[in-house]
């Protein structure tokens, strides 16, 4: 089955990172199983309350079709992401920074953590970026020692890269 082509809004044109660590590409597998064992009681919901009658005022076929439908929603996203899924392995050397490193950087003096794998990871909370992101592709092919200027958010920031784990 496709992903049904609708119109696309603002961030239409934006296209999944199919990158993800072995963790993540098992989570949503296990997220797709939950989803495949719920539907059939989601679809029995609806034919029941279809039974009732008049579709156009019956509320309640009304939210249980909304919840079938996001069901496979979302079980036509997550096949989707597992299909173009790109496993990022841990790099073997630590000689410049890739995706899948850990990287040591000092900023202003203080010094910071950041894992940098694929956007469908990123959580700069945890230290997650993406390689995407502003700071993650400046880091990328850089070796430990290096500085690398940004400018974020109006500010010249600089990094040093101390250590590649």
């Amino acid at each position: 089955m496709r992903t049904p082509i609708r119109k696309l809004g603002k961030f239409g044109a934006l296209t999944q990172d199919p990158l993800m660590t072995a963790d993540k590409f098992s989570e949503l597998k296990q997220k797709l199983n939950t989803l495949y064992a719920s539907r059939p009681q989601a679809a029995k919901e609806v034919s029941r309350l279809a039974e009732l009658g008049d579709f156009s005022e019956n509320v309640e076929y009304q939210l249980a079709k909304s919840r079938l439908r996001g069901i496979h929603n979302r079980i036509l996203t997550i096949e989707n992401q597992l299909k173009h899924a790109e496993i990022i392995e841990k790099p073997v050397h630590a000689h410049r920074v890739e995706i899948g490193h850990t990287v040591t950087v000092e900023v202003d003096g203080v010094e910071k953590m950041y894992q940098i794998l694929g956007s469908s990871q990123s959580d700069p909370t945890k230290g997650i970026i993406s390689h995407n992101s502003p700071i993650g592709s400046a880091l990328l092919g850089k070796k430990a020692g290096e500085r690398v200027q940004l400018v974020l958010g109006g500010k010249e920031i600089e990094y040093k890269i101390i250590e590649i784990h």
